[in-house]
């Protein structure tokens, strides 16, 4: 069914990098977002009312919620499709950040409202009144809240959406919440126990838990996430099928909203190579980047010595030293430069995040094993992170 839905009302429904296709991905989910949880706020708040149950007039509430969300999510991608302007020249496609951020707040509203009515409702708890209708509408509910989260996540994962995966997560909090209602409403026929608040309170934590957890996914984007390890392998085969092209270091990929990403990177050539032809590599490259997996690339060369043998021995010498001190430190752009009374080693070290030794401590190892060797070594080092 999803799919005859993207069919129908999305247009061009393949080119997921297509702002406007994304908008038209968001009007989809938030319009069929607002259709059911309306009739699901209508149809349990009536049920609610009538038996009395805490549990089921909070999820009502809970479900209008859901709905205003899916409004916040339509204006959302209205406003993520906009163009790049003179103010944003890198787009609007964050807002789709801000909109998660927004959706994640309702949802901890909400939870800390239904937990204050569920602890009052344990303290002066009041006899539900069971219906067959009751329990037909609740096992309704969590069928509709079922589909939409399938519905939301396949969406979701389809265009690489935040908002949409945590409208889905949103969804299957809402499933649980709607089952504790189901048991407390049942329970009600053979206990004179206060189930319906004590199930309110275990429903407002998987309201709280799915709040936080689309907060932090939210907020884990705002400040910056490692690039898909998926997008970092197909740049550096991009980048290095090309035989001119003998590494590349210092990956950095911005992130500025779904679809919309710009990225740097050093390549390492051989430094006998016609610059201008391997200028026009690089160009070739960046251009096949963009046009295939729309990424504005820049790309900087860095020459290196391949065929001087003292280069290649001291790098290989720093290397094995580096192995001795910590196997998962790399070096890149590697260069000597003799003087009258001692050479000069110039390389970056990448220090992986995992790694717990401290810089200066690494720079003072390596001296100190260098310090054996019969030439005067000095080292200059960059340390480097991975960013991705």
């Amino acid at each position: 069914m999803t799919e005859m839905l993207v069919r129908v009302f999305v247009k061009n429904h393949n080119e997921i990098g297509n702002p406007i296709v994304r908008q038209k991905y968001g009007t989809l989910s938030s319009i069929v977002g607002i259709i059911c949880n309306l009739v699901l706020f209508g149809l349990k708040y009536l049920i609610g009312t009538l038996a009395n149950s805490i549990s089921i007039v909070s999820d009502a509430f809970n479900n209008l919620s859901d709905c205003a969300s899916c409004l916040v999510t339509l204006f959302g991608y209205k406003l993520a499709s906009k163009p790049a302007d003179k103010d944003h020249p890198f787009g609007h496609g964050r807002i789709e950040y801000l909109t998660s951020l927004i959706i994640a707040v309702i949802v901890v509203l909400v939870g800390i409202e239904l937990l204050e009515s569920s602890v009052k409702k344990i303290l002066k708890p009041e006899e539900l009144t069971f219906s067959i209708a009751a329990l037909l509408a609740l096992v309704f509910s969590i069928g509709v809240k079922l589909w939409m989260s399938f519905f939301n996540m396949k969406l979701g994962k389809k265009i690489n959406s935040t908002v949409m995966i945590a409208t889905a997560k949103d969804s299957r909090s809402d499933v649980i919440a709607t089952a504790a209602s189901l048991i407390a409403l049942v329970a009600s026929v053979f206990t004179k126990l206060p189930v319906d608040g004590i199930m309110g309170v275990i429903v407002s934590v998987f309201i709280l838990r799915a709040g936080y957890e689309i907060l932090k996914d939210t907020v884990d984007e705002l400040l910056g996430k490692p690039a898909d390890p998926e997008i970092v392998e197909e740049i550096k085969k991009h980048v290095t099928e090309n035989e001119k092209i003998i590494g590349i270091h210092d990956l950095v990929i911005h992130n500025y909203g779904p679809g919309n990403m710009i990225g740097s990177c050093h390549v390492e050539v051989s430094a006998d190579e016609d610059f201008t032809i391997v200028h026009d590599v690089v160009d070739e490259i960046e251009r096949k980047i963009m046009h295939e997996m729309n990424i504005m690339m820049t790309i900087h060369m860095d020459p290196i010595a391949t065929d001087d043998e003292f280069t290649n021995s001291s790098r290989e010498l720093v290397s094995g030293i580096l192995s001795e001190i910590d196997s998962s430190l790399s070096i890149h752009d590697f260069r000597t430069v003799h003087g009258e009374t001692h050479t000069n080693l110039i390389f970056d070290i990448v220090v992986p995040y995992e790694c717990s030794i401290e810089n200066n401590i690494i720079k003072e190892m390596i001296d100190e094993k260098l310090s054996g060797e019969e030439i005067n070594y000095y080292t200059v080092i960059v340390f480097d992170r991975e960013y991705h």
